[in-house]
C-alpha cells in the first residue's frame, strides 16, 4: 500500500495555504492595519500559552477516545505512543485542503503500518472516532444557539450559519444511521458503481472492493455493539470538545477585552468551523473571516477587535496543533 500522498496534494495544500495568506492579509488591509495592531499591543502571551495548553489538553482527550474505539476493535496501543499518532492525524487533517478527506486516509495508512491492526480496522477506527467527536459539536453548538435565541441576540446575518447548524445536527446523524440501517443496499450500490471501472482497469477488483467494505462493516459492528465502550468514547469527546472551544475564551483574556460569553463560545466556534468549510487547509482564511463576522455581531466588538481575536485564537487552536502536529507526523514517520 503506498503512502496516500503525492505531489499533487502537496501542491493544492501549498496553493491553498497561499491563497488563505493572501485572503488574511486583505481582510487585515481593509480594516486597517493600524487598528490592527493596537488591538494586538499588549496582548498577555501567558493566556495565549493557556490557550496553547487548552489545545493540547483537546487533542490528548480525543487521543483517549480514540483509543478506546481501537481497544474494541481488538487493537491494543500504549496510550503514549498512540497520542502522538493522534497528533499526527491532527497534522494531516489540518495540513489538507478539506481535511477529513486526506486526513483519515493518510492517518489509516500510518495507524495500519504502526499496530497489528489492518487498513480497514484502521480506518473504521478513524471515521468512529470522528463521529463521537461531532456529538459534543452539534451538542454545544444547539446549548449556545438555543440561549441566543432566547435572548434574542442572533442578528439576521448569522441566521444562514445557524440554519446550517441546525441541517447538520439532525441530517449527519440521519445519514449515518440510514447508511448503516441499509448498509447492504449501500454494499451494493458501491459494487455497482465499481463495476464499469473494474473493466477498464486491473488495478481495481469487485471481489476485492467487496471484501474491504465486508471488513469495514465488521468492525463498525463491533464497536457499536461494546455500548460500554462506546459511553467511555463520547465522555472523553465531550470533554476534549469544552478545551477545544475555550481557546477563543483565553484570546479574550490575552487581548484584555474582557472574558467572552462562555454561551457565545459555544456558538461561535462550531458556526465559524461551519463557515470555514472551505478549500484550504484547516479552513484557513475562512474561519478568521466568519469569526470576525460573528464577533462583530454578537460580542459586539470592533472590526479590529474581532479580527485580533480570530487572529489570537486561530494562533492557538489552529497553529499550535498544526506545529505540533508536524513534530509528531515526523516521529510516526520515521518509526514506521
Amino acid at each position: 500500500m503506498a503512502l496516500p500522498v503525492d505531489r499533487r496534494t502537496v501542491a493544492r495544500t501549498l496553493a491553498g495555504f497561499a491563497v488563505a495568506v493572501v485572503v488574511l492579509a486583505l481582510v487585515a488591509a481593509g480594516i486597517g492595519l493600524g487598528e490592527l495592531r493596537r488591538a494586538l499591543a499588549g496582548a498577555d502571551l501567558r493566556w495565549l500559552a493557556v490557550g496553547c495548553l487548552s489545545t493540547a489538553t483537546c487533542l490528548a482527550l480525543w487521543g483517549k477516545a480514540w483509543q478506546i474505539v481501537l481497544r474494541v476493535t481488538g487493537v491494543e496501543v500504549p496510550y503514549r505512543r498512540l497520542v502522538i499518532t493522534y497528533f499526527a492525524a491532527t497534522f494531516a487533517n489540518y495540513a489538507t485542503p478539506l481535511g477529513q478527506a486526506g486526513g483519515e486516509p493518510f492517518i489509516a495508512y500510518v495507524l495500519s503500518r504502526d499496530t497489528d491492526a489492518s487498513y480497514e480496522e484502521s480506518l473504521a477506527s478513524v471515521v468512529t472516532a470522528d463521529l463521537l467527536n461531532l456529538l459534543p459539536f452539534f451538542s454545544f453548538s444547539a446549548v449556545g444557539l438555543s440561549v441566543l435565541l432566547a435572548r434574542s441576540s442572533l442578528p439576521g446575518a448569522a441566521t444562514g450559519l445557524a440554519r446550517g447548524l441546525l441541517a447538520m445536527a439532525v441530517g449527519v446523524p440521519l445519514l449515518v444511521a440510514v447508511g448503516w440501517r441499509f448498509r447492504e443496499r449501500l454494499r451494493a450500490g458501491i459494487l455497482r458503481l465499481v463495476a464499469p471501472i473494474t473493466r477498464v482497469t486491473d488495478r481495481v477488483e469487485t471481489a476485492s472492493v467487496a471484501d474491504r467494505i465486508d471488513e469495514l462493516y465488521a468492525a463498525f459492528g463491533r464497536i457499536a455493539a461494546d455500548r460500554r465502550a462506546l459511553i467511555e468514547a463520547v465522555a472523553f469527546a465531550y470533554l476534549g470538545w469544552v478545551f477545544f472551544a475555550l481557546p477563543l475564551y483565553f484570546a479574550g483574556l490575552t487581548l484584555g477585552v474582557g472574558a467572552i460569553d462562555p454561551l457565545l463560545v459555544l456558538f461561535v466556534v462550531p458556526a465559524s468551523t461551519l463557515a470555514g468549510l472551505t478549500p484550504s487547509p484547516g479552513g484557513l482564511g475562512g474561519v478568521e473571516v466568519a469569526l470576525v463576522a460573528l464577533l462583530v455581531a454578537l460580542a459586539p466588538v470592533s472590526a479590529a477587535t474581532a479580527l485580533a481575536l480570530a487572529l489570537v485564537y486561530r494562533a492557538a487552536s489552529y497553529w499550535f496543533a498544526l506545529i505540533v502536529g508536524g513534530v509528531a507526523a515526523v516521529v510516526v514517520l520515521a518509526r514506521t
